[in-house]
């Protein structure tokens, strides 16, 4: 980074990662690279890469390749895929992750971390997670649906490294709201907490929280999956804050809460889902740490039946 502005690859162009991104090139606050499939260059060729946001709409010109060759080696890879993607992203920025590269993976779960740490080195690799609520459309407008947009990161030994501060002090000329943490792991294991419980619930149910809430027994089922899913997180080593859990069990017994997992909004457009990724990885850890297993057996046996279904053709 010193040799000037430091040179960013995001791996797509799609909601997350064209949205903080996209930032970073309407500030001009990095050298940013968008590896993407043909038809998305296509289309940011024709149209640059287009936010609406409450935080203010733009539309910038990109650069957008569609080989990691092209890319050169960069100071940091955003890597914002799916899980289920992860083993053609790996192949794909490969080629831009020279020995100074700092490998950013804002991914559901955590299941991704030890296969990003195989494939380059776990001091190449960073822990993040995000928070926003925001859609790639059909026409390639990214619409950015609410007041959310944080990104949090950090390396995975907890200490606070000159590289990941140089990444807060470009996403500090944007309106994202970034932090370089030094407790990213446990953050991204309270997020799996609230994930897993959550995707558990509202896939099974079919239902929003408050929709399961206003059934007898349904805010003490979802209370009882996020207790166990804490006792996982805890015989890991990362005990989720009692701040955390009193703010979820309060949500799960709300009988007016709209919200639902993003997994479920899957199911709905009949799209693939992280099942092994965050139903699968959580009843291993049970199985693991001796934690009954049986509520995440169910939820993860639904949602592998989802894909069977899927597979099939025969939603």
């Amino acid at each position: 980074m010193g040799r000037g502005i430091m040179r960013v690859l995001c791996l797509g162009a799609g909601a997350v990662g064209g949205y903080f991104a996209g930032r970073l090139v309407e500030a001009k606050a990095a050298d940013v690279t968008f590896l993407v499939r043909e038809g998305r260059r296509q289309q940011l060729a024709a149209d640059g890469l287009r936010v609406d946001s409450p935080h203010g709409n733009f539309s910038v010109p990109v650069q957008a390749v569609t080989a990691a060759e092209r890319a050169g080696p960069v100071d940091y890879i955003l890597l914002t895929c799916k899980a289920y993607d992860l083993d053609s992203a790996i192949a794909a920025i490969r080629p831009a992750a020279g020995p100074g590269t700092a490998v950013v993976p804002v991914l559901n779960g955590l299941s991704h971390m030890a296969i990003l740490n195989a494939a380059f080195g776990r001091e190449r690799v960073m822990g993040g997670l995000a928070k926003i609520g925001v859609t790639l459309q059909a026409d390639g407008l990214i619409k950015h649906l609410n007041e959310w947009r944080y990104l949090t990161f950090g390396e995975q030994d907890g200490s606070i490294s000159a590289r990941a501060l140089a990444l807060k002090a470009a996403f500090d000329k944007t309106s994202v709201v970034a932090d370089a943490v030094p407790d990213i792991m446990h953050q991204m294991w309270e997020k799996l907490v609230h994930l897993a419980s959550l995707a558990a619930m509202t896939t099974l149910m079919r239902a929003s929280v408050g929709e399961i809430a206003r059934v007898p027994g349904g805010t003490e089922l979802m209370q009882e999956v996020l207790k166990r899913n804490a006792a996982i997180a805890a015989a890991a080593g990362f005990p989720p804050s009692q701040g955390f859990l009193d703010s979820f069990n309060a949500l799960f017994a709300d009988q007016s809460a709209t919200y639902t997992a993003s997994m479920l909004r899957d199911i709905e457009r009949k799209g693939p889902v992280e099942a092994d990724h965050i139903a699968g990885f959580m009843l291993a850890r049970a199985e693991e740490f001796g934690i009954d297993p049986t509520l995440h057996r169910i939820a993860y046996i639904g949602l592998k039946a989802y894909e069977q279904r899927r597979a099939a053709g025969r939603l």
